[in-house]
Formats: C-alpha cells, sequence, structure tokens
C-alpha cells in the first residue's frame, strides 16, 4: 500500500500543476549506553519528515519538513522556492514501482543488550580493571518511500544493530583510548570479536616504541584505510567534482593511476547500507571505479549527470530530509594475497596506523594526507614491539598505491561504508615529536 501522506503530498502537486518528487522517511533508534563501566541512557528516539522537489515553469524548487500535519504549506513552500529557483537541468525518475518487503529479522531485546554489556564489562576488566570502559548499541530501523507524479514509487526498509565498545587507560599523563564496533543488518554483531579486538589492541600497545622522523614502510589497517582514503575516494570519483574539474580525475579516464593490484568499486548489494535504488528512484549497480589500477568510471546523480550529458548511475543519496547530491553505497577494495601476520612479519622497521585523528590535515583534491596517528604501533625485525606516540604519517594517495608492498588477503567491514583489506605501503613520511 502506498504511503496515505505521500499520497497526499502527490495529489496536492497535481492539483497545482506541477511536477513533483516526494521523498519520506521515518526512522527509530534505541541506544543503549554505558559509561565508565556504568549504565548511562536508555531512550527511544523517532523521527520523520519529507523532502520535497518540484518543477515549475521549468524551475526547480526545494522545501522540506518534519511537521507533516501542514502538508499544504510544504508543497506551497516548494513551488515558492521554485520561482525564484534555478532553471532544472533534469527530469524526475519515471516509471519505476518497487515495494522491498520488510524483514522478519528481530533484534535483541534491551534487557538483552544491557545484560551483554554488562557481560563485555566485566571481561575486558578481568584482562585489567584499571580500564574505564564504554559501551553502546544502537538498534535502528528506517523505512525509506520515494514518489513521484511521473509513476514512480519505491520502498525501503532497513533494521540495523551496531555495537561498540572502547576503553580509556590513564596512567599519569599517558592516556591511552581504543575502540572496536562492528554495525550489522539483519543479524547480531560477533560480541566475542569486537571485545577481542580490543583486548588486542591494548596488548600490543603495553610496551612503548619510538621512531625517528623518515620514510618507512607503513601498513594501514582497514579502520585506518576508511578514515584516511575512503573519504577521498568518495570526492575524486563524484561526478560533482569532475563537472567542476576539481577532480585530479577529470581527464584519465582509461589512464593507469595505481598498482593493478589496486581496483576500488561501490557494490550496493553488498552490507548495512545495500539498496536497490538511491533517493531519487535510480536503480543502484556496482561501479568498478578503479580496476587493476585504471581509472574506470564516476559515480553520479541526476543533477550533474545531466550537465554532463549522461545518465545517473544510481547514486544520487540524501543525508536525511535534504537533497541529493552523489554519494557512495559503500567503498570496497579488492583483497591481496598476505595474511596480515605475514605482512607484518616482512617488516624489518616501520609502523602500523590503526586509529587516526580525525580526517587529518589532507588536501583530498590532490590526493594528498596528513593523519595524526591516535594509535599506532612500531614494528622491528617482523614484530610488533610497542606503541607510537606523537606521530604523524603523510604522503600521496597516488604515489602510495604505485608503490605497493601487498593487501591483506581478507577485507573488513569498517561499519556500514567501507569493506577494505590491510595495506602495506612500501615508503610514506613519518614525522615524529622525539
Amino acid at each position: 500500500m502506498k504511503d496515505q501522506i505521500v499520497e497526499q503530498v502527490i495529489d496536492l502537486a497535481n492539483k497545482k500543476g506541477v511536477e513533483a518528487e516526494v521523498f519520506y522517511v521515518t526512522s527509530q533508534d534505541t541506544p543503549i549506553e554505558f559509561g565508565n563501566n556504568r549504565l548511562k541512557s536508555l531512550e527511544t528516539k523517532a523521527s520523520e519528515g519529507i523532502a520535497l522537489r518540484v518543477i515549475a515553469d521549468h524551475k526547480l524548487g526545494f522545501a522540506s519538513s518534519t511537521d507533516l500535519t501542514r502538508l499544504a504549506d510544504l508543497v506551497d513552500a516548494a513551488v515558492a522556492t521554485a520561482e525564484i529557483g534555478d532553471p532544472v537541468e533534469f527530469d524526475f525518475t519515471q516509471d519505476v514501482n518497487s515495494v522491498e518487503p520488510k524483514s522478519d529479522y528481530q533484534p535483541p531485546s534491551t534487557e538483552k543488550l544491557v545484560e551483554v554489556g554488562e557481560d563485555l564489562i566485566n571481561q575486558v576488566h578481568q584482562y585489567n580493571p584499571e580500564i574505564l570502559v564504554d559501551v553502546s548499541f544502537h538498534s535502528g530501523t528506517s523505512q525509506v518511500k520515494l514518489a513521484t507524479t511521473t509513476n514512480v514509487y519505491t520502498e525501503q526498509n532497513s533494521r540495523s544493530l551496531s555495537a561498540s565498545i572502547s576503553g580509556n587507560l590513564v596512567r599519569g599523563e599517558d592516556f591511552l583510548q581504543a575502540y572496536a564496533y562492528e554495525v550489522t543488518r539483519d543479524q547480531v554483531p560477533d560480541y566475542q570479536a569486537i571485545l577481542q579486538k580490543l583486548i588486542l589492541k591494548y596488548q600490543q600497545a603495553e610496551g612503548k616504541a619510538s621512531i625517528k622522523s623518515g620514510t618507512y614502510p607503513v601498513l594501514f589497517t582497514p579502520s585506518a584505510v576508511a578514515s584516511t582514503m575512503g573519504r577521498m575516494f568518495g570526492t575524486i570519483f563524484s561526478g560533482q567534482s569532475v563537472v567542476q574539474k576539481a577532480s585530479p580525475l577529470t581527464d584519465k579516464l582509461g589512464e593507469k593511476i595505481a598498482d593493478q593490484r589496486i581496483s576500488v568499486f561501490e557494490d550496493p548489494s553488498l552490507g548495512v547500507s545495500a539498496c536497490e535504488f538511491d533517493d531519487e528512484g535510480v536503480p543502484t549497480n556496482k561501479k568498478n571505479l578503479i580496476d587493476q589500477g585504471i581509472v574506470k568510471q564516476f559515480y553520479w546523480d541526476r543533477r550533474w549527470a545531466a550537465r554532463q550529458g549522461i545518465k545517473s548511475s544510481g547514486n544520487g543519496f540524501r543525508g536525511g530530509i535534504s537533497r541529493p547530491s552523489p554519494s557512495l553505497a559503500n567503498i570496497c577494495m579488492s583483497p591481496g594475497q598476505t595474511s596480515v601476520a605475514d605482512l607484518i612479519a616482512g617488516m624489518d622497521e616501520g609502523i602500523i596506523v590503526d586509529q587516526v585523528l580525525g580526517a587529518g590535515q589532507s588536501n583530498i583534491l590532490a590526493g594528498e594526507f596528513s593523519v595524526n596517528i591516535d594509535l599506532g604501533y612500531k614494528v622491528e625485525q617482523g614484530k610488533i614491539v610497542g606503541r607510537v606516540k606523537d606521530t604523524m604519517v603523510a604522503g600521496n594517495i597516488f604515489e602510495a598505491f604505485c608503490n605497493l608492498v601487498d593487501l591483506s588477503d581478507r577485507p573488513e567491514w569498517v561499519g556500514s561504508s567501507a569493506y577494505v583489506p590491510h595495506i602495506l605501503f612500501a615508503q610514506l613520511g613519518v614525522a615524529a615529536r622525539q
């Protein structure tokens, strides 16, 4: 059944003689949070809203609202903005009808998650009772409906559960904060795997190590790959960057820019953010952005594709009730041939970057990155000898991807948006404060 609210907006737009695209989203999130070893909050939050685009007299208008009792006002506002809007360069999607069935999956009860949280804290304290532990779970549902006056109706549903555990170990003026997390869709996270990942970080950080500034082999964990390079890939392959000639890859389609072992792609059939349609009703599909080192394609929403004279690639996504813009459902990288243990064993002297502070001081459009290490380790003669502090890693993504040792043989999900392996670069700049 089509949603009554969505149908009402379509009817109001039809009566005004304008084309309309109605994007309705409703979500519910139940966070269960422990702070400093104790249960802190339990509260369910719900939200719903509509984003409306209209085409009136060949101009584009937009309005959004979380007040669904005043739908006529919403339509009036969108039409009013069209009067002063830009000439429209594209049409709304036409003739699509698809309703994704709701999942039968039932997430664990709040009581069960509280029990799991208390158990995780106890297990961390069995390793070290001095660690202050935070645990959080977010059990969420969302439903997105898209309808147009051009015979489109799509409905997509999802249930997700995230589990994160972090610890803070304070010794004098030394703070060691480590975290591990997993986001799942229609299944329970592997709590023990998250716990073991956190404890391993503390074990590897037990020793103190130092490194002199210079160039060294640097191993990025999947978390560091996603933090440092995920946003960069999202920017330089965006159709918007290409049209604006801001991407360094604008004129490099078909050119080799990386080692042939590097393949970067989007696969909207995988992971928590899997979707059959984007937020403009365009079917999604797998895209090879870099295939064996060669730039293969960019990604597009309807607006920027129209400016380029091509079709949308199904990448018009929104953050809440906003306008769509070019975005990726996820970033994936093909794995290599070597185990993580063997990658480390092959390092004579170098560092492992795991957690980084912020997104770093990066000139994304030049492919340059510079990250402060939040949690990283020194490797000597193939063994992790301890934690490095006050250290920064910098390089150029294109040079780094041409100067590769190998990628690990197993990719890992980082949250809901990246599925990437460990990557060992032969040489990156390391700056350490002595």
